[in-house]
């Protein structure tokens, strides 16, 4: 029996020739590599600038350390998603306000962005789930109706369009935040982005990623030689390494034959799921496009008078990995003991109930596709 794990990176003999360039070359960490990446994301999402960093959370991290974001700040964030988008907040010291989502999509929910918002609220996280865009102009809106920041996390979702627009466009938002973990459009082993048309925030996520140093003439205080460098703020060494950035470039020239094959996978799922009443495909809203990062269903687990255990073992005995994306953040035992959060987000519990996250990846083939659709659907039988 033949195993379908729930996703795997693609990487050819181009990607593995281009990192070993590099490591063969003279620098791997801090050389020519990370702005040359930089620049093709840039040129790729059409945003003004890019800093490669770490990881995604380091983005997340680093995105909240530019915007200011401190003791007594509140953010708004949805209540589905990696704990990251939540996590990044707490690590400014500042309080994470959780926001529902929209039934179809599981997207946050922009009418409960406007009641979570107060005199505290400082800016706004959201997550195009599954590479799903969110309604980032009606979210922009409210923001800057309120004086406040969005901060995009599109670690789901480069490669996705929102109006025409790129997610990490940054059209609507200040800044937009990348995973290049494996799981994701593009990967680089791990690694992380922010992008942004700021100059100003830009160059604070630059001094952010790396100790809070500068070596730049024209922003130091002093200069009394070619050695000198100063640190003016407190950073962190979110660095990405060259051979990172060099599998960046590789992996980011097929993105867009990545996504198609995702999208195919999606498709073929929609169609035979289409009439089956106990089975309902996360919806995409008009003017968007999706990275398909995720597939996700909502399973009415009662009509198959099965549980969602269930289901997921017997999937799993039949070579089928699946996974639950995610756990509602607030639900999670340091969020909901040690910072006491009790939360009412009704459509996130009723989501969590209901989602089975089911296999993509760009090397999924038509066997296997059939394989998982044949095998969910038995269970209706």
């Amino acid at each position: 029996m033949k195993y379908i794990p729930l996703t795997i990176h693609t990487i050819d003999s181009g990607d593995i020739k281009q990192v070993s360039d590099v490591l063969k070359s003279s620098r791997l960490t801090q050389g020519p590599k990370i702005k040359e990446f930089e620049q093709a994301l840039c040129k790729y999402t059409e945003a003004k600038y890019a800093v490669a960093v770490s990881n995604g959370t380091a983005a997340l991290h680093a995105a909240c350390l530019a915007a200011g974001i401190g003791k007594g700040d509140e953010v708004i964030v949805p209540s589905i998603s990696f704990v990251a988008s939540a996590n990044c907040v707490l690590y400014c010291g500042a309080k994470p306000v959780f926001c529902d989502i929209k039934a179809d999509s599981a997207n946050i929910d922009p009418r409960d962005i406007e009641k979570k918002i107060t005199n505290r609220t400082k800016a706004i996280i959201p997550v195009h789930f599954s590479g799903n865009p969110v309604d980032s102009q009606q979210i922009y809106n409210i923001a800057k109706k309120n004086k406040l920041l969005v901060i995009e996390d599109a670690a789901h979702a480069l490669g996705a369009v929102y109006r025409g627009a790129k997610i990490g466009s940054c059209r609507y938002s200040d800044m937009a935040t990348l995973s290049l973990h494996p799981t994701k459009s593009i990967t680089t082993g791990e690694g992380g982005v922010i992008l942004t048309n700021d100059r100003i925030l830009y160059q604070r996520l630059l001094l952010f990623r790396s100790h809070g140093i500068t070596k730049d003439a024209q922003l130091l205080k002093n200069n009394p030689g070619p050695w000198y460098y100063e640190m003016q703020t407190l950073g962190f060494n979110y660095r990405m390494t060259d051979f990172q950035a060099s599998l960046g470039i590789s992996q980011l020239k097929k993105i867009d034959r990545f996504i198609l094959k995702r999208k195919n996978i999606a498709k073929i799922y929609d169609k035979a799921f289409e009439d089956t009443s106990w089975i309902k495909p996360l919806k995409i809203e008009n003017n968007r496009k999706s990275s398909y990062h995720l597939y996700v269903v909502r399973i009415d687990f009662r009509k198959i008078k099965k549980t969602r255990k269930q289901v997921m073992e017997y999937l799993l005995r039949n070579g089928i990995e699946t996974q639950v994306h995610y756990i509602p953040i607030y639900e999670q035992p340091y969020y909901k003991n040690e910072l006491r959060y009790r939360v009412n987000c009704s459509k996130a519990k009723q989501y969590y109930q209901q989602a089975l996250s089911l296999p993509i990846f760009v090397k999924m083939t038509q066997k296997e596709i059939v394989c998982v659709v044949r095998s969910l659907l038995k269970l209706g039988e």
